[in-house]
């Protein structure tokens, strides 16, 4: 199945979802064409109502909902090809048949769920598209079924025979796949087994289901006042836009107004994660893993230690974003530092107002180093309807790349006239070219990136934008505003997601050990994080115990550490791009186009980024101190 990849920046910190980042204002008008800008309003736009400029053209996947419906039969009609293969994988000629057939259905199982759920994803309340992305859910579960039979018989096989399958010259394309199936060997059950837990694929993904419903659909906010003392509506839209108002009462009243509402259902949604946890220690132990952490790391081959070394070494940089932190208060002038002044503008009367055409175009000029044909498809994908561009009332929160292999990828934005929606914008087309760039070199069975390597490509374009606006820049206002917000990145993307991954590790152990987690163990657990992330320079507000409540991501689990290593990856990347030029572009580009053809490290190995060892982390870190070495050179 196509992942989905979602931006982490902002959003994590705020909204997000699996994934998501950030919504944008809850009340806006896309920009009228002759000035680009848009008006305020007072409620969101109903889906019907956005002009079809700023929608994406799924289109480009089904023509229409008749086209959707005979694909979907054909998958229905093709399972009964599958179980004719049951009892007789014994030959090379079989297999080759077998796995013909998988890449034939799944590709087309993809398609179905990923235009339904975007689809679904457009207008979260729609009941007709809720119902028809449960549909694909439920065929995508009857497909995994058909096929579990397929890993554990090859399998069966003497080893002798697994090596002949290996090494026979009419399976040469299939090679790998036979290699990480005997890889997988120790943790694939019996065809009955396999069979029972792919049956239960549908109640695994009850959690994530019931907490996107709940989180995008039925969740409620208050109003509140704004700067003007009038009564707007709150959303997960606009709650960036009042942290980062410069009225210090407006930011209180957002954060509490968020963490209230979500304290007012912590017992549900506290027992929706606890179900999910108690699911992935199911599947761990299921599969004889060691533990649910070293589950989801196999599947990349990723060791334990390259997880809990970055614990370990971010652990040695907190000194760093508590320096940070100091230099935020100094700014802002304030006796305390609370956590809902982490966003707010540290430049008096500096406010950056960036247009939609005006991002696309900023974007267009900083990739240029990437190449003539990096940014032809990057104009492909502004001018042909790949994006979703605005907000829209119960559009999914968040921004996202997502696709299906043969056609274009796509990309959800909610966009809000800023600097952090531009660097969403860059963000998700690095999804969407490393996804265009896979498809169009590998066949589809190595086409798919993990996860592990899919935000290099992402946060690499953020960084080329970064050093593209520095260079740039005149004002020193100006530059502090760019400092801090690249500071930003590194506290939110690295810092953040790290204590996220964290979270999620002591939460996970605690429950594999045999506990039984309240809503307010985790509260504890987080708020606990919170002091030693955030240090005693700092107030932590009693509130933010509630965050974990509102973070999607939790629901995909052990994923957020992928942004803080991907994250120095691009580092390694953006700086050898701009040192070296057209050889480091090359050794990038033979990344992008790389997809799944090897495992992770290797492929980002290749490339000239090593990250089974904590020097890319450090790196990272290293950029990050000279970042607050300027900002302080500038506030003296």
């Amino acid at each position: 199945m196509r992942l989905l990849y979602v931006t982490a920046a902002m959003g994590l910190l705020l909204s997000s979802v699996p994934a998501a980042d950030l919504h944008a204002k809850d009340s806006s008008l896309p920009p009228s064409q002759s000035t680009n800008r848009r008006a305020p309003m007072t409620q969101l736009l109903e889906r019907k109502q956005v002009p079809a400029e700023h929608k994406w053209k799924l289109e480009d996947l089904y023509a229409d909902q008749k086209a959707w419906d005979q694909e979907f039969q054909s998958v229905k009609d093709s399972l009964g090809k599958i179980s004719a293969f049951q009892g007789k994988l014994t030959d090379a000629a079989a297999v080759k048949q077998i796995f013909q057939l998988e890449d034939e259905i799944s590709l087309k199982t993809e398609r179905l769920y990923v235009y339904s759920n975007m689809k679904h994803h457009e207008d979260t309340a729609e009941p007709t598209y809720q119902a028809l992305s449960d549909k694909a859910k439920k065929i995508s579960v009857e497909v995994g079924e058909a096929l579990s039979f397929v890993s554990p018989e090859i399998l069966s096989l003497s080893e002798e025979k697994l090596q002949q399958l290996v090494n026979d010259p009419s399976l040469a394309f299939y090679k790998k796949t036979l290699e990480e199936m005997i890889r997988q060997k120790p943790h694939t059950l019996s065809k009955d087994q396999e069979a029972l837990l792919a049956q239960a694929g549908n109640m695994a993904g009850a959690p994530s289901t019931i907490f996107g419903m709940l989180n995008n659909a039925d969740l409620k906010f208050p109003k509140i006042k704004n700067e003007k003392g009038e009564e707007v509506e709150l959303t997960h839209g606009s709650y960036i836009q009042f942290l980062e108002s410069r009225d210090p009462e407006v930011r209180k009243n957002a954060f509490h107004a968020v963490y209230q509402t979500y304290r007012n259902n912590k017992n549900t949604i506290g027992a929706t994660l606890a179900a999910n946890i108690n699911k992935n220690i199911f599947y761990a132990k299921a599969r004889h893993y060691p533990s649910v952490l070293e589950s989801t790391l196999f599947g990349d081959n990723i060791k334990k230690e390259v997880y809990t070394n970055l614990i370990g070494t971010i652990h040695d940089a907190l000194p760093q974003l508590q320096r940070y932190l100091k230099l935020r208060k100094k700014l802002l002038k304030v006796d305390e530092l609370h956590m809902y002044d982490l966003f707010a503008p540290l430049v008096e009367e500096f406010k950056m107002d960036i247009t939609y055409a005006q991002a696309k175009e900023e974007v267009i000029k900083s990739l240029a180093p990437l190449g003539e044909n990096y940014l032809k498809i990057l104009k492909e994908g502004f001018d042909n309807h790949w994006i979703d561009v605005y907000e829209n009332k119960n559009k999914r929160n968040g921004a996202y790349s997502w696709g299906a292999y043969g056609t274009h990828p796509y990309v959800l934005l909610n966009h809000k006239d800023n600097l952090n929606s531009m660097f969403t914008l860059t963000h998700e087309m690095g999804h969407a070219i490393h996804s265009y760039l896979s498809d169009e070199n590998q066949e589809y069975r190595y086409a798919q990136y993990t996860i592990f390597l899919a935000e290099v490509a992402s946060t690499l374009n953020e960084a080329l934008l970064m050093d593209y606006l520095l260079k740039r820049v005149t004002d020193p206002k100006e530059k502090l505003y760019l400092l801090t917000y690249y500071a930003d990145q590194f506290r939110t993307t690295v810092f953040r997601q790290t204590m996220f991954a964290e979270f999620e590790m002591i939460t996970h152990e605690k429950t594999e050990q045999g506990e039984s987690l309240t809503p307010q163990d985790f509260s504890d657990i987080y708020y606990g994080l919170n002091k030693l992330y955030h240090g005693n320079d700092m107030v932590v507000d009693q509130d933010i115990e509630m965050e974990w409540a509102r973070i999607p991501h939790f629901y995909n689990s052990f994923y957020v550490y992928k942004y803080a290593t991907g994250f120095s990856a691009a580092t390694s990347f953006a700086k050898q791009i701009l040192d070296e030029g057209a050889p480091a572009v090359e050794r990038y580009l033979s990344f992008l186009k790389s997809g799944g053809s090897d495992y992770s490290l290797n492929i980002l190995k290749k490339a000239g980024v090593d990250m089974s060892t904590p020097e890319p982390i450090k790196q990272a870190m290293s950029v990050f101190s000279s970042l607050l070495d300027q900002m302080e050179e500038l506030t003296k």
